[in-house]
């Protein structure tokens, strides 16, 4: 973060909403980016995107280090994307069924992938889909999540290992018949 943003940040910390506002919309995209890739629907990522400013903007004051805005609000985000995801009713939305078998083929594979990302314990999963959704680096991600690089590291290797068990098992269908 460069001095002009940490002086802004100091601003906002002071009280001015407008200064705040224009803080947080800087990073609305990378926000937007972050929370659809975990909630996936419109609805969720609004929600969270909106629950984070509020929470952010009652407690900008309270943030140490006026350098660290960005990863304390992204922090915020994944917190709340975690709390709708814990909140969500398991449910899963067909699409109209897709016309060749090549595209429902690769639509089984990518809802296949999804479903095992989301069987990931929550700190695997959120470590997976930063690192492979937003394209961010372990050191980011580890000062992101407040872990060292190495327990980030671990976490994403245990994580490759336990998705590709998890996707080369066959799968087993039951027919009713």
């Amino acid at each position: 973060m460069n001095n002009g943003q940490e002086e802004l940040v100091r601003r906002a910390q002071a009280g001015d909403s407008e200064v705040f506002i224009q803080l947080v919309k800087s990073q609305e995209r990378r926000m937007y980016s972050m929370a659809k890739s975990m909630v996936r629907s419109d609805e969720d990522c609004a929600d969270a995107m909106q629950e984070t400013v509020l929470k952010a903007f009652k407690a900008i004051s309270g943030l140490k280090e006026a350098a660290y805005f960005n990863t304390w609000l992204f922090r915020i985000l994944i917190n709340e994307c975690n709390l709708i995801l814990r909140r969500r009713e398991r449910v899963v939305v067909m699409p109209d069924p897709p016309e060749s078998v090549q595209v429902i083929s690769s639509f089984a594979e990518e809802m296949d992938l999804r479903q095992a990302i989301g069987r990931l314990e929550e700190i695997s999963r959120t470590i997976v889909k930063l690192h492979y959704y937003q394209g961010l680096t372990v050191q980011e991600i580890a000062g992101l999540l407040e872990l060292s690089e190495s327990a980030v590291k671990t976490r994403l290797h245990r994580a490759r290992k336990t998705l590709q068990q998890t996707l080369e098992q066959p799968v087993e269908r039951k027919v009713n018949g």
